[in-house]
């Protein structure tokens, strides 16, 4: 019998899996199984880790503003009640950068909103 020779199908698909590990260490970048087994794992973290990040960013962002407008006697629940019953367009982020480059401007906003 003769010889079948494979088309290129497969192969040009390992090439783009490995690619895709070309950054990874060891076997994980150079056996095709482990590869792909990795290229999952990354992926799933990857998708996992964008949420965590929405969190942890308005976590820090809730944390900066308690601590720029506790000084003031002033708890952050409150603050965001008000600022809700005034139906303020200030988002949390906003109001972070707010308390961290101009504390004043923190604490004559929310003096106007809590009279």
């Amino acid at each position: 019998m003769t010889r079948i020779r494979r088309g290129y199908i497969a192969r040009r698909r390992r090439t783009k899996i490995r690619l895709f590990a070309s950054s990874f260490r060891g076997a994980r970048s150079r056996l095709t199984r482990t590869i792909t087994q990795q290229k999952i794992k990354a992926l799933v973290s990857a998708h996992r880790d964008r949420g965590r990040q929405k969190r942890n960013f308005r976590r820090l962002w809730i944390t900066r503003i308690n601590a720029g407008i506790r000084e003031r006697g002033i708890s952050y629940s409150r603050l965001i009640h008000d600022l809700y019953k005034r139906q303020l367009l200030l988002n949390r982020k906003i109001l972070a950068q707010i308390a961290i480059s101009n504390r004043n401007c923190l604490y004559m906003i929310s003096n106007e909103i809590i009279k």
